[in-house]
């Protein structure tokens, strides 16, 4: 069957009358938790198993990936208005998002989310369609070598993440690295830094982390500043509509970071995190007025939000080709499908074409169904700026402290938040920048990780990391990154001392 009379099939399945309800029921529903700080499709897909089992397989997937992508879609609100990341997959899009509600800007910021999102995970689909079968051999290829040649590549934009100095940016990254190595030693099994507490032998959970360094620690700023007549509760939605400039500054971000959010997708590990992380570092590397970034920039909202839709779709790639999860959620994804009895893989294409073209079709029907629901909630949806502040900062902790709550059911996770919330304060009030930890604690694990299967393969020799071309080049790559920013600077400061 070739890929037009598959997604035929797929259309019979997401345009029957069963097929839009529960693309629609899957997609509401993941928006709703995705703007919740904290709940994420994971817990979503978890509670529906038991519900959809004995139901048509078809429709069910269709709706439990309608929920992963619309929690994606919608994470973005919770970032922009309170600067609390609805799901890991956002933090990048508060970096600019929420500076631009700050300045009355927030209608923009939300539609700009809205067809930025929209557009990267229509553009995904379609690769998703023509590319699945081919991408999923690239996806084996990417072994524990190449694996750490891309997290190092990852971490060689740390400096392009910092806001003033790049000294400040390294000491936060280096505590993102200390406290990502805390809990069981996955290799070996030996206790790191547990100082003989249980409640650490799993390390943190992520967004204990980027609640407590953004949400929790924006409470704390907020109520310092208090007295505040910018920050007062009289914040404006400003206008939805996009000028022709605007959406000529945002076309160049979407049409890049939607291939490369989909791409980064199809890695097992890698995700819509790391893919709106290095989207973002990427556009501002390539920028003409990087400064801008970090203060409501339209590219640092555009790129990270196309960059996270596409990503959600190219995460099925490996899941429907190769019957191997990708991410957190799709590994519950796995779980549904091997409920309801079907076994994802080589084979799912020929033997259930339904399917596998079922929820590559929804895809399509689902995009349009969030960007249709969105766009006119935004007026509403905004009006959370009006809130009172008392009363808004009142619920961002309720949420915040709900959501950390649900992970684990873990009071101790609770006390872990307000830890990483006084981190926060203390890092805003010295000027430590908060990404730079974000990026080493996301790239640390897997890069430590794929760093001793490598040399456990080699048997210790670091020649492993030269011997293929795919991780010599993505290492050449980290190098370059690294050295001409470096000489850049070297050299403009040689010229101004000679100016003198």
């Amino acid at each position: 069957m070739d890929a037009f009379q598959g997604l035929l099939t797929g259309f019979q399945v997401a345009l029957s009358l069963e097929g839009i309800m529960f693309v629609l029921i899957g997609v509401v529903v993941g928006t709703l938790i995705g703007m919740m700080p904290g709940l994420g499709p994971i817990s979503a897909i978890a509670i529906m198993i038991p519900i959809t089992y004995g139901m048509d397989p078809a429709p069910a997937l269709v709706m439990m990936a309608g929920v992963y992508y619309g929690a994606v879609f919608g994470g973005s609100t919770s970032s922009i208005l309170l600067n609390a990341p609805g799901i890991s997959g956002t933090v990048a899009t508060a970096f600019d998002g929420y500076p631009m509600a700050q300045q009355g800007k927030a209608g923009k910021a939300l539609a700009i989310a809205a067809i930025s999102s929209f557009i990267g995970g229509t553009v995904s689909v379609v690769l998703l369609m023509m590319l699945a079968p081919a991408l999923s051999s690239v996806a084996i290829s990417f072994g524990p070598p190449a694996y750490f040649a891309l997290m190092f590549m990852g971490l060689t934009a740390i400096s392009s993440l910092s806001e003033g100095s790049t000294v400040k940016a390294m000491i936060a990254a280096v505590a993102g690295f200390m406290v990502v190595t805390i809990g069981i030693d996955p290799q070996t099994g030996t206790q790191r830094f547990t100082f003989g507490n249980v409640n650490l032998l799993d390390g943190f959970d992520f967004l204990i982390i980027a609640l407590g360094l953004f949400a929790v620690a924006e409470v704390c700023m907020l109520i310092l500043n208090r007295k505040n007549r910018s920050l007062s509760d009289d914040q404006k939605l400003g206008s939805l509509k996009l000028s022709k400039a605007d959406l000529k500054e945002m076309s160049g971000p979407v049409s890049r970071q939607s291939f490369v959010g989909f791409l980064l997708g199809v890695l097992p590990g890698a995700g819509a995190t790391i893919a709106s992380f290095i989207s973002y570092i990427f556009e501002k590397r390539i920028a003409k007025n990087p400064e801008e970034f970090g203060k409501g920039a339209i590219k640092g909202l555009a790129a990270p939000e196309s960059s996270n839709n596409a990503a959600t779709s190219g995460a099925f790639v490996p899941l429907l080709s190769l019957g191997i999860p990708g991410s957190g959620t799709t590994a519950v994804m796995l779980g549904a499908f091997l409920v309801l009895g079907v076994q994802p893989g080589p084979l799912l294409m020929t033997d259930r074409p339904e399917i596998f073209w079922g929820i590559i079709a929804s895809m399509y029907l689902g995009n349009v169904f969030l960007l249709i629901l969105n766009l006119p909630l935004i007026p509403y949806l905004a009006k959370i700026l009006s809130i009172p502040r008392p009363l808004l900062i009142s619920l961002v902790i309720m949420f915040s402290l709900i959501g950390v709550y649900s992970i684990s059911f873990n009071v101790f996770d609770l006390y872990m938040l307000l830890v990483f919330g006084a981190l926060g304060f203390a890092m805003r009030i010295f000027s430590f920048p908060a990404p730079p930890f974000i990026l080493a604690f996301i790239l640390g694990g897997m890069m430590e990780q794929a760093f001793r299967q490598s040399m456990t393969i080699s048997n210790g020799s670091l020649s492993i990391f030269v011997d293929s071309p795919l991780p010599l080049s993505l290492l050449l790559v980290a190098l370059i990154s690294l050295l001409v920013p470096a000489f850049l600077k070297w050299r403009s400061n040689r010229l101004a001392y000679k100016q003198r």
